[in-house]
Order: structure tokens, then C-alpha cells, then sequence
């Protein structure tokens, strides 16, 4: 089999993360198409339509630069706190580097359900993270009695969405490393009873 189709994938998804993230208007499938050199017939051949694409393209960031593996000490980790802080500091960590993707993508939300839904599959994915960090704590019996896990969950994926990382890091001034660190002592002090 020859390896064109796997190239031309691997081109058109590397232009839409570009063209995403340097734009500020919504991008077409004809200006994929032409900034990957192809037509759109043969965008469609890899991607039947645009939310498949923009999907694509967000879980492809993701595998160039190795969420799995930023994200393995949050899933090893033997306690529930471990795990906790051991999340905070992969997604913490993680957001600078998508954050061009992200603006690109909320811009668009309210009238590209496409973009909505690509910004909504990752985003999720990060919930999921949060939900398995909530349930090691529960597990450990370190939850506090004030909130379920379903509430407990919601709480820490709120803290640690992209818009309050820019609010801290970009428009207050935070620098990265006392934005994960107050984040922690944030999330320990909220969702965390030890008695």
C-alpha cells in the first residue's frame, strides 16, 4: 500500500492546525484544500466533512505533542492526590501549547458547529481526566462530604478551563508555575477532606 494517502493526511491535518491557529476567521474546506495543494474532491476522499477534520486535527496536536505521554504520571499514580496534582500539572502544562488552537476555535463556537463540536470532543477529554482524578480521591476516601463526585468533577474541570488559565497566566500576569501551584492548593483545599 503506498504511504500518499497517510502523507496527504498527515498534510492536511499539519495545514489546518496552521491555518486554525494563525487565522481569525473561519476556514473553509476549499481553503484546506488549496493550502495543502490538493482539490477539494481529494479532501473529502480523507475527511467526508468538516467536523471530522477539525476533530482530527485537534487529536492530532494531541499526538504530536504527546498528551498521552504528559498525561502518564496523572494515570499511575497510586493516590488520589497524586493523581490530582499529577493532572493539574499535564493539562496545566499542556495549555500554552494549544492555546492558539483554542482561541481559534472558541472564536468560531457560536456559529460553526463544527468547531463547536471539535472544541467540545477535547474538551471532554479533559473532563474525563478530571472525573478519573475525583474518583481516585473518592477511592482514597479523601473527597470531602460537601460535594458528589459529579460535582467534584465539574468544579475541577471549571478551574482548570482554558479561559481561567488566560484570565491568570495572560491577563493578570501569573507566570506558569505559580499558576499550577495555586492551582493545586486550590484543588486540595476545595475537594480534599483528610479527617
Amino acid at each position: 500500500m503506498s504511504r500518499e494517502p497517510t502523507n496527504t493526511r498527515s498534510r492536511i491535518l499539519e495545514v489546518t492546525w496552521n491555518l486554525l491557529e494563525n487565522g481569525d476567521k473561519a476556514v473553509r474546506m476549499s481553503d484546506i484544500a488549496k493550502a495543502a495543494g490538493i482539490s477539494r474532491q481529494a479532501l473529502y476522499l480523507h475527511f467526508p466533512n468538516r467536523a471530522e477534520l477539525l476533530v482530527a486535527t485537534t487529536r492530532h496536536i494531541d499526538a504530536v505533542k504527546n498528551v498521552d505521554e504528559r498525561l502518564a504520571q496523572s494515570r499511575s499514580s497510586t493516590s488520589g492526590i497524586e493523581r490530582l496534582y499529577a493532572f493539574i500539572e499535564g493539562w496545566g502544562s499542556y495549555i500554552p501549547e494549544i492555546h492558539g488552537m483554542s482561541v481559534a476555535l472558541r472564536a468560531m463556537y457560536d456559529t460553526d458547529k463544527e468547531a463547536a463540536a471539535a472544541w467540545d470532543d477535547r474538551m471532554q477529554a479533559v473532563k474525563h481526566g478530571c472525573e478519573a482524578a475525583i474518583q481516585a480521591i473518592s477511592d482514597d476516601g479523601y473527597l470531602t462530604k460537601e460535594l458528589t463526585k459529579a460535582a467534584a468533577t465539574d468544579l475541577l474541570w471549571t478551574l482548570l478551563s482554558v479561559e481561567n488559565w488566560e484570565r491568570l497566566v495572560r491577563e493578570c500576569g501569573w507566570s506558569q508555575s505559580v499558576y499550577e501551584q495555586t492551582l493545586k492548593k486550590t484543588a486540595e483545599a476545595t475537594l480534599i477532606s483528610r479527617t
